[in-house]
């Protein structure tokens, strides 16, 4: 039984570069709430934060960058090489990981709830689940993954590979194993049948389709089985510049969410989101001509928005083309202004809008609550 009253919570693991956080949005997309354990990781030892001091203490100022910030390239170049030094690291970083999941397991409304997290197992964290699911993937895609993904050399992904416990150790713990070698569908199909089994999950926020009166603009949340009409839409109000596939949004549903504007029963508004590391990022808007954009655009952050909140996301980040972004009044109108990557002054915040935003895109602001986790001390 979990350890939280009320909640099933499904302890999602895998080694480095199986597709676990593919897995957890899909999850995210079926009602479970999400939490990336080794993202709140990196959170913890982040100027200010409670691990920081501790981790600077146990490595020295050697770890430290030119902001004085600890550079994860140098710490695990240490951690990943000798055992003693990772032991250390984990002593130091567990315990204030596994304290943020618990207040965010506290506070989330989902009855379901799914903890990412590449140690789940070696850490206290598998005995609060209900559950422990495995992503399994051969250890060459793992290698081919790195190489792509991150752009390391086969000698460096196969030493990353390497140096991890076996995957063999973590498939002993498994209840449910997801074969993340195929396509998307393949893999969410899994997924779908193994949440199928779970007792009474929580349908997601906006799930159900809204009732449309003649004329009015209705959001509601976009699902797998919408990837035509979305890629449809995308290419047509883009006029062919972005000219996207079904299987390009089924790709797409594996890092973000769609939220989709409807009039009179057709599709008028797509926006792409995701809330990763508690941060909201918005990087996708599409709107047909013929709405008038300023109620759009009010809707759609409004949904954005409710949802965030749902999700305890701390703020909002959203990326703009020109063409929308000259439209300042509307934006100002929901919350949002100009803002820039150094200016967000939160680290977390800053990774996230480096991370996600794109090329010739404008970064727009909006803090959605004061209290964050893992605050500076």
């Amino acid at each position: 039984m979990s350890r939280w009253a009320g909640k099933y919570v499904i302890g999602l693991t895998g080694n480095i570069a199986t597709g676990k956080s593919v897995v957890r949005k899909m999850l995210e997309h079926l009602g479970a709430y999400g939490i990336d354990a080794d993202a709140l990781a990196h959170r913890a030892m982040a100027k200010g934060a409670p691990g920081y001091p501790l981790v600077v203490k146990a490595f020295g100022d050697w770890v430290l960058d030119d902001e004085e910030q600890i550079d994860r390239a140098r710490l695990s170049k240490i951690a990943f090489t000798d055992p003693e030094a990772l032991k250390r690291l984990e002593a130091i970083i567990h315990p204030l990981v596994e304290h943020a999941v618990d207040l965010l397991i506290r506070r989330a409304k989902q009855s379901a709830v799914v903890i990412e997290a590449i140690k789940l197992i070696e850490s206290n964290l598998s005995a609060g689940c209900d559950t422990i699911w495995v992503v399994n993937v051969p250890e060459e895609l793992q290698i081919s993954r790195l190489m792509h993904k991150r752009s390391m050399t086969e000698t460096g992904a196969r030493a990353r590979v390497i140096v991890q416990p076996a995957q063999t150790a973590k498939l002993r713990s498994a209840k449910v194993v997801i074969q993340n070698d195929g396509s998307f569908e393949n893999t969410w199909e899994q997924v779908q049948g193994a949440w199928a089994k779970l007792p009474k999950p929580e349908e997601p926020l906006l799930a159900a389709p809204p009732v449309s009166r003649p004329g009015q603009l209705t959001v509601r949340r976009g699902r797998p089985q919408d990837a035509d009409e979305i890629a449809r839409f995308i290419s047509r109000v883009t006029h062919g510049r972005r000219r996207m596939t079904r299987q390009d949004v089924m790709a797409a549903f594996g890092e973000k969410a769609y939220l989709l504007i409807e009039r009179e029963g057709r599709l008028a508004a797509v926006a792409g989101w995701q809330v990763e590391n508690l941060v909201t990022r918005i990087d996708e808007l599409y709107f047909d001509s013929e709405i008038p954009l300023e109620q759009a655009i009010s809707a759609l952050m409004e949904a954005v928005e409710t949802a965030s909140v749902e999700l305890q996301s701390e703020a909002s980040l959203l990326f703009l083309p020109p063409y929308l972004a000259q439209h300042v009044g509307a934006w100002r109108a929901v919350g949002y202004r100009p803002q820039t990557i150094q200016g967000l002054g939160v680290r977390a915040w800053q990774e996230a809008a480096v991370e996600t935003m794109p090329r010739g895109a404008s970064l727009w602001f909006k803090r959605l609550r004061e209290d964050r986790v893992l605050r500076p001390m």
